[in-house]
Order: C-alpha cells, then structure tokens, then sequence
C-alpha cells in the first residue's frame, strides 16, 4: 500500500503538474543519464543520453496512469524498467536503419509492468537513487530555512569545520552554533521522512533511512552518526552531480 505522500505526487503526475515533472527530472535526472550511459557501453553519446532520459520522463508520463502499486515494485525499480525499455527501443530504432528493416521495438504497455520484476538494479544505481532522495530533502530544507542556520549546518556537518571555527566565521557563540545545529538536523530529520515517503513505493525503501544511519528518531548518541551519514551521502551525491555536468560532448 502506498503512504499518502507517494498517492499525492503520484496524483500530481497523472495530472500533468509540469511542477511535479521538474521534481522528478531535477531530482533522478542525473541517475537515469548515468545508467543510460553505462548501459550504452560506449554505443551512444552523451547528447543521444540527455535525449533517451528525457523520453523515459516522456514514457513514465505516459505509463503512470498504469501503475499498480499491487505488483509490489520498488519505486527505483519503476524507474529503472522504463529507462531499460527507452534504451531498447534506441537500440532497435538504430539496428532497424543499419538493416533497412527491423523488428518493432515492444510497446511500453505491454512490456514494462513485466519488465519491472524481472530488472535487477545493482548496489550503485539503488544507492544513487536512495542518495537522491536524501539530496531532495537537503536541497528542500535549505530553501525553507534561514540562510544563517543552513550555513551552520553546512560548515559544521558537510564542510567538517569545528563548532569553535564556525562561531568565529559567522561572528555568533559556539551555544548558538549548536542551536542552530540542532533545530536544522530536526528539520532535516522531518523533511526525510516526507521527502523518502513520496519517492518510495515499498516499506522496504522507507526503512533505506535507518538501515543508511539516517535515525528519525531523535537521541544525542545518534546526532553524530546521523550528520556523519548525512555527509558521506551528500558528498557522493555532489560527486554525481559533478560528473554529470562535466560529462563530454558527443
């Protein structure tokens, strides 16, 4: 059964909320471009990639009014199926002019609800989709917040600057430094929960926050290993982020 928050967006894609599209393209579009890449192996070029993953955007539009969250796919599966059947059709539309002719590629209809169960994302692509989820929460917080308080968050927690250093930088005392720290690591935490909830079909991807050092649940003895956690998956994601921009031209 989906959360309420999953049923919400989802209802936003089927209405054609161009604002709900751009979430979902700003948020996966660098994955869907690095597993287009990876399976083209070379055969096709970064402009043919920015094409194929705007389709599978163009293809989950189409194919969202057929979801049955019933089928038990994960939401990074979903993804992946149709980005799978957007190559193949690429593959084929390319092997059809090599021949003058070819076989027609399999209509999205009838092939990806089945290909959904039967495509085996591997460790990289589901953490990079569990990361971009946690980058949409990150992303959220700082612009509902204040800048003053992000910054504190951002120096302390992903720049690795001490409390002392960033009281001195921002001219505030180290007590307000870890204010700060901690009402923006409770927004985080709740932006988390909404953020993973909307992008997840399964209870199994919601629970990726725990198993990921990501405790909801607020302690001290957890705070540190929450930020820490926080950091690596923030820079793994900056990472992408930066090898999807400085990706060469075909």
């Amino acid at each position: 059964m989906l959360s309420d928050l999953t049923t919400h967006f989802i209802g936003r894609l089927r209405a054609r909320d161009p604002a709900a599209w751009f979430e979902l393209w700003e948020n996966f579009g660098p994955i869907l471009r690095a597993q287009l890449s990876k399976w083209g192996r070379g055969r096709i070029g970064v402009e043919t990639v920015q094409d194929l993953s705007q389709e599978t955007m163009a293809a989950l539009s189409n194919a969202i009014d057929r979801h049955d969250p019933d089928r038990g796919a994960r939401f990074s599966t979903w993804l992946l199926a149709i980005a799978k059947h957007t190559l193949g059709g690429e593959m084929d539309r390319r092997m059809a002019l090599k021949r003058g002719a070819g076989k027609k590629p399999v209509a999205l209809e009838e092939g990806w609800m089945a290909a959904a169960t039967g495509v085996s994302p591997d460790g990289r692509y589901e953490r990079m989709v569990f990361g971009a989820k946690v980058e949409a929460a990150i992303r959220a917080v700082e612009r509902e917040i204040e800048f003053m308080d992000f910054s504190v968050y951002r120096m302390r927690v992903f720049d690795g600057v001490s409390g002392k250093e960033v009281a001195l930088s921002l001219g505030v005392s180290e007590p307000t430094v870890s204010r700060r720290l901690a009402s923006v690591r409770k927004r985080l935490r709740e932006k988390l929960s909404e953020v993973v909830g909307r992008y997840s079909f399964t209870a199994d991807e919601v629970d990726e926050l725990e198993r990921n050092g990501l405790s909801l649940n607020p302690s001290k003895s957890a705070d540190a290993l929450f930020d820490e956690a926080l950091a690596e998956i923030y820079h793994e994601q900056m990472n992408l982020r930066q090898e999807d921009h400085e990706s060469p031209a075909d």
